[in-house]
């Protein structure tokens, strides 16, 4: 007897298993995606997700078990096999060529291409209009903002007839403005019978946007609930397989004297545009400074700068009133200035990733060795301790940190800064790409070095965590400082106006 058809899925994944030697990343997983919903795909880092997602647009091919569009078996060995299927996928690093303008990227590939301009930038403006999506056809995308440069990622598959897109962490660098626009766009589409996947770990967002949620746990399927009818609480159990405290605290720790002083630093990048353009601010022993800011508004040069990669135009650093300006990157670290920074390459800043953890922990120690040989006893060690204080995965010690996830090299990084007794800690997106679980494993760390008198920059994504963290919030957009005002004392919706500058901020709060 023939099979049913399931004819209300826009797509069903039947026992899909992919092994990659011998790790299973997908252990028999069974998913359904309904015609005109959006199912939110939430799981710690390895739980299997982006595999998943990988094998329905067509980069991974499974091992066992059968996807299913329309109720049709489809075989999808690859990105255009997918987008024949009418499956878009929408990636977390955007692929578009940045000098072209934002039609010619929208048809690059597409038969429609050949067509007279005119024509092309007509349908363009129709199919944007069609779903609240707002678009110059004519811009430059080395022009666009991050949410410009979405948008234009969107279009893309919408143009190719996409019926169900998929997008990975798509708020990661947005502001709560830029975000909820988003999902107004999202729910048009899905009003309008579109089918979305979205993977994203901020549970709120899920619980704002989704209509179910599938959870994946260690790479088998857990669970599908309704979001109407679950909690964050729930999810994050489900998540993690125990219950969790989802309370960030704001320590009170008695700030203690002024350690860092920056003043009117103005920092160019090599191609002589400005990054950071005379900016002014203070941190004390025992703080917590968020810094707020989309993506490229100086965040990464600051950084750079204060640990002495990059040398300024002009302006001071005061470090307990000495100008560091001009010393070398390893003279600040004598002082116990740190800096953990995780770029879109984890290994490219302080870890070789030829090396395992005990070698990377003596990276920063090898010097105080006395005479010509080496004691790696303690380095082993500490290794070893941030093993288990960290829960990072590794088969052990001496494995080169290139096997680790993304994550776990991440809290190798993290954990060897913190280890080393730093007066000031500069931290850069130290839960980028982290699960919950882990996240929160950092920010006690975080809270437990301001405990003892340690400053923190702290630079963020998440304007909640930022919020919950952070004594002080600083705002930079286009390498200026927008605000500096006290956590406690301001909004989400605040901070997102003054990343973009529409309102800027006049308080600077000091305590």
């Amino acid at each position: 007897m023939a099979e049913t058809k399931s004819t209300n899925y826009a797509i069903e994944c039947r026992g899909i298993t992919k092994s990659f030697g011998s790790v299973k990343a997908n252990d028999n997983i069974n998913l359904t995606l309904e015609k005109g919903e959006i199912l939110a795909l939430l799981g710690e880092n390895g739980s299997g997700k982006t595999t998943l997602m990988n094998m329905i647009s067509g980069i991974y091919h499974p091992d066992q078990g059968t996807i299913l569009v329309n109720g049709e078996e489809a075989v999808i060995n690859s990105p255009t096999d997918a987008m024949n299927f009418g499956i878009g996928m929408i990636h977390q690093h955007f692929k578009l060529v940045e000098v072209f303008n934002a039609m010619d990227n929208i048809v690059l590939g597409t038969k429609e291409k050949r067509r007279k301009p005119k024509v092309l930038k007509q349908e363009i403006v129709e199919l944007s209009r069609k779903f609240g999506l707002e678009i110059n056809p004519e811009q430059k995308v080395y022009n666009m903002s991050v949410s410009e440069k979405q948008t234009v990622e969107i279009m893309k598959a919408l143009y190719r007839g996409a019926n169900v897109l998929i997008l990975d962490e798509p708020t990661a660098v947005l502001t709560p403005q830029e975000t909820e626009k988003l999902f107004e766009i999202l729910r048009k589409m899905r009003d309008q019978g579109r089918s979305i996947i979205i993977i994203t770990h901020k549970l709120n967002e899920v619980m704002a946007v989704s209509d179910r949620v599938v959870i994946l746990r260690k790479g088998e399927y857990i669970d599908t609930v309704k979001t109407s009818e679950t909690s964050v609480t729930e999810l994050t159990e489900l998540m993690v397989g125990r219950p969790i405290s989802l309370e960030i605290e704001r320590l009170e720790v008695d700030r203690g004297d002024k350690l860092l002083e920056v003043v009117d630093l103005t920092v160019y990048r090599e191609d002589g545009t400005k990054a950071i353009d005379d900016v002014r601010f203070d941190i004390f022993r025992g703080e917590i400074l968020g810094v707020a800011g989309i993506a490229g508004s100086g965040q990464k040069e600051l950084c750079e700068t204060i640990a002495g990669l990059m040398r300024p135009k002009k302006g001071a650093i005061l470090y307990e009133k000495e100008n560091i300006i001009g010393k070398s990157p390893k003279e600040i670290i004598d002082l116990g200035i740190h800096m953990s920074f995780v770029p879109e390459d984890r290994l490219g800043m302080g870890l070789v990733a030829s090396m395992g953890m005990t070698d990377n922990m003596l990276l920063k120690s090898y010097n105080k060795n006395k005479g010509i040989f080496v004691d790696k006893k303690p380095a082993k060690k500490l290794a070893q301790d941030l093993i288990g204080k960290l829960e990072i995965r590794t088969p052990g010690t001496e494995t080169p940190v290139r096997h680790l996830s993304g994550g776990n090299v991440q809290k190798v990084l993290l954990g060897r800064e913190i280890e080393s007794s730093p007066n000031l800690l500069i931290t850069a997106y130290p839960v980028r790409g982290l699960d919950i679980n882990s996240s929160y494993v950092i920010y006690d760390l975080l809270n437990e070095q301001k405990k003892k008198n340690v400053a923190i920059i702290f630079i963020g994504e998440d304007l909640d965590v930022l919020l919950e963290l952070s004594d002080r919030i600083m705002v930079l957009c286009h390498g200026e400082v927008t605000g500096i005002v006290a956590a406690a004392e301001t909004t989400k919706e605040e901070i997102g106006l003054m990343m973009t500058d529409s309102v800027r901020g006049e308080a600077e709060a000091h305590g």
